[in-house]
């Protein structure tokens, strides 16, 4: 697992979080900006995602060789 996946995955807890809080609340401002923090949290998770599958992909091929 490397750094953006991790942070990815507490970004949309932290906007799961605001976003229920929002909704608690009524503030639609807040339950807004969580549902963005949670959609910027994925994006990063999958960029890290990304790299964590080119990197085993570049291993598998080296032990090949």
């Amino acid at each position: 697992m490397n750094k953006d996946q991790i942070e990815g995955r507490v970004e949309q807890a932290k906007g799961k979080i605001k976003e229920a809080a929002g909704a608690v609340t009524g503030n639609e401002s807040l339950k807004t900006r969580g549902h963005a923090q949670q959609a910027a949290g994925k994006v990063q998770a999958g960029y890290g995602d990304v790299k964590e599958d080119v990197k085993d992909g570049i291993k598998k091929t080296a032990d090949r060789l």
